[in-house]
């Protein structure tokens, strides 16, 4: 659109930010059948290092869209590099065969065999692979993403949302009947939509950078490096010279966040919590942040909801932001998608922020908990040890290694059912055609009923309650109703059909055709 006129167009859904969180949601919202516009900020996207690795449950949403070789590409080169990396004099790294898959505060003490799941892992594949993979898929789909496009102003009507826009070419106004904000943490729409967003102030600054190291075998062992002034740890990265480098500096926060991380800056952090004299000779992307930890009261005010870091922002330990996020995308998308086809009213997006927010509220919990014990003082050490042996148990190892990978997720759907409110990992499923597993049926957005019954008799009730679940003979049970977003919404073992049409009508019934 180029023009210096107020202009207005009316779309269906805005969505502000073109990040994975926002891309991965209308890729979402289209294949239920909704017109999407994405507006973005930046001209281009940032090549600023962001997150290097991902959870089982954002891995599983990109599989469940298609993405799984993809994603197999991406770790395939992870591994190769780290394989190479291990070769140099000193360096141990944590392969593939590892019995360990994760750390808490820097313990990389999460077995794979105290784990109910394994397979379900979290794996090497970086933000800026994964945006790529969403941007593949959105421009397949036809999905309009309008670059250098910065929102001025929301204004919400009482059937729509008027939307204000600049960019170097003109300005103008866009109109949407919905509103979704990934627009980060510094989220501009939820400011403008007055969203609260209580939470606990920054006390701490987090360094991440690509550094050439004079000395780099002063910093060993490789891994978390506890000390008296911080925490450090360094290994390898997308180029060869490099180290990628993470520092936890207790020592305040930035005078000025804004400032661009200089190489003079990295040196004197990391020579100071390392206690070496080491200078770096090179500095690559580089950035900034603090332990700043923060949760949106709700994520949806009206007729705007937020996703991503726009509704919660934690530190990083873990690398469970950008799973949480994605989660949040696929968790709205689909049920956006159902109230704008008019197929159930806006009340099942209550749901979204009734789902999504505990989540995210012990995300938050967790990884405050995390800094506390990586602090420099002897009352922190001390705990520290004791959480450590405490990882020794299986249960307590376990329970860590779910609540990290986020897999001891569990919505409340008011079901005895162990399974139900849990995400679903992929499995094969019988029937069909051979190696065909569940995620392979759920490309298309549709959710899915395993029917486990005699002569697939309960399958007949769910063909006549709605056409948005496609129906899937298995060979063996329980029977379960599974959501587009894979969280399971009823299960039953045998022939047993109670509480299943009262599932379908909560989730999917069509008929509740409310002016949207």
């Amino acid at each position: 659109m180029n023009t210096n006129e107020q202009t207005s167009e009316q779309m269906q859904v805005i969505i502000v930010g073109a990040g994975p969180v926002g891309l991965l949601a209308a890729i979402e919202l289209t294949l239920g059948g909704a017109r999407v516009l994405v507006l973005e900020r930046l001209a281009e996207p940032s090549k600023v290092m962001k997150a290097l690795g991902i959870g089982p449950l954002g891995s599983e949403v990109l599989q469940r869209r298609g993405m799984r070789p993809a994603i197999a590409e991406v770790e395939a080169r992870a591994f190769a590099a780290m394989q190479s990396f291990a070769q140099q004099p000193g360096a141990q790294v944590r392969g593939r065969e590892s019995k360990f898959s994760g750390h808490f505060a820097g313990l990389p003490l999460i077995r794979k065999d105290a784990q109910r799941e394994p397979h379900r892992r979290p794996g090497p594949v970086d933000q800026h692979s994964i945006e790529a993979m969403l941007a593949e898929r959105v421009q397949a789909l036809g999905i309009e993403v309008r670059r250098g496009c910065e929102v001025t102003s929301v204004v919400q009507q009482d059937d729509s949302v008027d939307v204000g826009w600049r960019s170097a070419t003109g300005a103008g106004q866009l109109r949407c009947r919905w509103l979704i904000a990934c627009d980060g943490g510094r989220s501009s729409i939820r400011k403008m939509a007055g969203f609260d967003f209580p939470g606990t102030p920054p006390s701490s600054t987090f360094y991440q950078a690509e550094v050439e190291i004079d000395h780099p075998e002063h910093l060993l062992p490789l891994g978390w490096n506890r000390t008296s002034t911080g925490v450090f740890s360094y290994g390898p990265s997308a180029h060869p010279q490099s180290r990628r480098l993470f520092m936890l500096d207790f020592s305040g926060t930035p005078e000025n966040r804004e400032a661009p991380v200089t190489q003079e800056e990295i040196e004197s952090v990391l020579r100071r919590i390392s206690g070496m004299d080491v200078r770096v000779k090179g500095l690559g992307s580089a950035s900034r942040w603090t332990d700043n930890t923060r949760l949106a009261a709700t994520y949806r005010q009206g007729r705007v909801l937020l996703a991503g870091d726009a509704a919660h922002i934690h530190t990083p330990f873990g690398g469970q932001g950008l799973s949480l996020g994605l989660v949040d995308a696929a968790n709205l998308g689909w049920k956006l998608a159902a109230v704008l086809r008019g197929d159930m009213p806006d009340s099942l997006l209550d749901t979204y922020t009734a789902e999504r927010r505990p989540v995210a509220q012990a995300v938050l919990a967790n990884t405050l908990a995390q800094v506390a014990i990586m602090r420099p003082d002897p009352q922190a050490g001390a705990m520290r040890e004791l959480i450590a042996e405490l990882m020794q148990f299986d249960d307590v190892n376990r329970r860590i290694g779910e609540m990290m990978s986020g897999l001891s997720t569990r919505y409340d759907l008011g079901s005895t059912h162990d399974a139900v409110g849990r995400l679903i990992g992929d499995r094969p499923i019988g029937h069909v055609e051979a190696g065909v597993t569940l995620y392979d049926v759920m490309q298309d957005g549709k959710a899915v009923f395993l029917d486990a019954s005699v002569g697939s008799a309960a399958s007949r009730l769910v063909a006549a309650s709605t056409q948005q679940v496609r129906c899937v003979a298995v060979d063996s049970g329980p029977s379960l109703l599974i959501r587009p977003d894979a969280c399971i919404a009823w299960a039953a073992e045998g022939d047993s059909i109670d509480g299943l049409e009262q599932a379908l009508r909560h989730w999917f019934a069509p008929g509740a055709r409310a002016a949207q």
